[in-house]
């Protein structure tokens, strides 16, 4: 794991996301965790690469059963084209 530092659209292009879902996913609290650097409301959203390859790992499953029983306690988030 690394302490790399990435801006949105790097870490939605790692993730295969697009950059507006994780826009999304920070307003729902949903997706990986992510730093504020800066004070206030215009300060710049970074991601530790650590910080995704964590959410990655807690996001693996080995089967559609396991991901079934977990997914209920998850909130409902869409990837809009």
């Amino acid at each position: 794991m690394t302490n790399t530092l990435l801006d949105t659209r790097q870490a939605a292009e790692m993730l295969g996301l697009s950059p507006k879902c994780l826009e999304r996913w920070r307003v729902e609290g949903a997706g990986p965790a992510y730093i504020k650097a800066g004070p206030g409301k215009r300060a710049r959203v970074r991601y530790r690469q650590a910080d995704l390859d964590i959410w990655l790992e807690a996001n693996r499953f080995t089967s559609t059963s396991a991901y079934s029983a977990t997914a209920a306690s998850r909130p409902v988030v869409k990837e809009r084209g």
